[in-house]
C-alpha cells in the first residue's frame, strides 16, 4: 500500500490572546492554575489525507484558517493539538523569501534555502545555475538581496522553491509572482509537476483556477472544515455561501464600477507589455451601453475586446463575465470553452468580439468584466473589471435576473 503524502489526524492551533501585558507574568506566576487569556482557535479538529499525486484546492474567506493549515503542514507553526505526518521532500511557496538573509547574496542564500529545503550540497551544485538562470537575476546574483527590488526578491524566493524537485508543492495565492513574463513560467513549471504527478496543495480565492487545476478541494470556515470533495461541488458550495454574504453585506461594495469606464490596469498584478488589454468596447445595438438601454429578450450586447500579446507566446484566450449590481456572477464566456480562437496578426495584436444576442437578462443594471487568459484558459494575464455597466429595461412583469428557456405544454399527453 502506497504511503499516504500528507496525514493529518485532529489537526488545530490554538492562540492565546491577553488583554495587558501584565497578564503575561500572571499566568506564568499561576502556571496554568488560572487562565488571564481568552482562546482563538485559528484552527480547529482537521482530519486530513492526501494521497501522492493528488492536487487539492483549499478554499475560504480571508481569515478562515487557510494559512495556518498550510503552515502546519510545512511545519512553521506548531500545532495545539493533533498531529502531521509528511511523507517525501516539501517546497513551500508562502511568504516568498521569508527565509532569506538580507546580509547574503543572491547565491548565498539560495545555497542557504536549498539546504533547510532538504538538498544534498551535490544537488545544489547541480541545480544551482538553473535556478539562477530561472530567477532572471543575472549579475545581481552575488549582490547582497537587500539591494534588491521586491521583483527581484520575489523571483529569486519562486525560483528556488520552485526548482528543488518536491515530492509535495504547497501553494499560497503564489501563481502571479513577479511581471507577466515571470508570472506565466512560474505558473507553466508548476503545470509541470502536476503533469509529473507531484503532490500539490493550492490555495486561492480564484474558485476558477481551483477547478481548473484541481481533482479535490477543501472549504475551510472559521478554522472549521466545512465541506470536502469533489472540486465542483465544494466550489458550488462555497460559490453558494458567498452569495448569500453577498446579499447581506450588499451596499458595502468599496468601489464603484463607475471608475472603469476606460480600460483599467490589470487587477491582478500580473499584465505586462508582452500579454495585455487594450481596449474593450461595449456597445448595446451598435450604440455605446452609457447611451441607451437594452431590451431584455430583444437587444444585442456585444463585448468587443483587443489585447497585445507576444507573438512568440500561443494565442491568449479571452473570459466575460455578467455580473449582478453585488459582484455575483450571473454567467461568462469563454473562448477555449467555445473552441475559438482569437484572430490575432503577426505583430501579436489580436481581437474577439463577444455578441449576445436577445440579451436575456431581466431589468436592472448588470457589469461587465473582461479577462485575458494564457491558452489554456488558466493563467490570468490581464483583467478589466467593471468594465461598462449595461442597463436594462423589459415590458413583461417577470422577476427574476434572466430569462430561462422554456416552454409550456397543455395538452394532457
Amino acid at each position: 500500500m502506497t504511503a499516504l503524502a500528507i496525514h493529518a489526524s485532529q489537526l488545530g492551533k490554538c492562540y492565546h490572546l491577553y488583554a495587558h501585558p501584565r497578564d503575561r507574568l500572571k499566568q506564568f506566576l499561576w502556571r496554568g492554575r488560572r487562565h488571564y487569556y481568552r482562546e482563538l482557535w485559528a484552527l480547529r479538529n482537521i482530519d486530513l489525507t492526501i494521497a501522492p499525486g493528488e492536487v487539492i484546492g483549499i478554499m475560504g474567506r480571508n481569515g478562515s484558517g487557510k494559512s495556518t493549515l498550510l503552515q502546519l503542514i510545512c511545519g512553521t507553526l506548531t500545532p495545539s493539538c493533533g498531529e502531521v505526518a509528511i511523507n517525501g521532500r516539501l517546497a513551500a511557496l508562502l511568504e516568498l523569501g521569508a527565509g532569506f538573509n538580507p546580509e547574503f547574496t543572491g547565491r548565498e542564500n539560495i545555497w542557504l534555502n536549498a539546504a533547510i529545503m532538504g538538498l544534498s550540497q551535490e544537488e545544489i551544485s547541480a541545480r544551482l545555475e538553473s535556478m539562477i538562470e530561472f530567477s532572471g537575476i543575472g549579475d545581481f546574483i552575488d549582490q547582497p538581496v537587500k539591494t534588491y527590488s521586491s521583483g527581484m526578491y520575489v523571483r529569486l524566493a519562486f525560483s528556488v522553491a520552485i526548482n528543488v524537485d518536491p515530492d509535495i508543492l504547497v501553494i499560497d495565492e503564489a501563481l502571479s509572482v513577479g511581471d507577466g513574463a515571470f508570472a506565466r513560467k512560474s505558473f507553466e513549471r508548476i503545470m509541470q509537476l502536476r503533469d509529473m504527478g507531484k503532490t500539490i496543495l493550492f490555495c486561492s480565492h480564484s474558485l476558477f483556477q481551483i477547478e481548473s487545476l484541481c481533482n479535490r478541494a477543501l472549504w475551510i470556515e472559521r478554522g472549521q472544515l466545512m465541506a470536502e470533495g469533489e472540486t465542483q461541488s465544494v466550489t458550488a458550495a462555497y460559490q453558494m455561501f458567498l452569495d448569500k454574504q453577498a446579499i447581506t453585506d450588499s451596499g458595502k461594495k468599496t468601489e464603484s464600477v463607475e471608475n472603469h469606464k476606460s480600460v483599467p490596469s490589470s487587477a491582478a498584478g500580473t499584465a505586462s507589455s508582452q500579454v495585455r488589454l487594450e481596449n474593450i468596447v461595449v456597445e448595446v445595438d451598435g450604440k455605446g451601453c452609457d447611451q441607451v438601454l437594452a431590451s431584455s429578450g430583444r437587444s444585442t450586447v456585444s463585448v468587443k475586446v483587443a489585447f497585445v500579446s507576444d507573438p512568440g507566446l500561443p494565442c491568449p484566450n479571452i473570459g466575460v463575465t455578467v455580473h449582478a449590481t453585488d459582484d455575483r456572477v450571473l454567467s461568462s464566456a469563454g473562448t477555449w470553452e467555445d473552441h475559438v480562437v482569437p484572430a490575432r496578426e503577426q505583430n501579436g495584436k489580436g481581437v474577439a468580439t463577444l455578441v449576445m444576442a436577445h440579451f436575456p437578462m431581466l431589468k436592472g443594471e448588470y457589469t461587465i468584466s473582461v479577462f485575458l487568459l494564457c491558452e489554456r484558459g488558466i493563467h490570468l494575464y490581464d483583467s478589466a473589471l467593471g468594465v461598462a455597466t449595461v442597463r436594462v429595461q423589459q415590458s413583461s412583469r417577470l422577476q427574476g435576473y434572466f430569462v430561462m428557456p422554456h416552454q409550456w405544454k397543455v395538452d394532457d399527453e
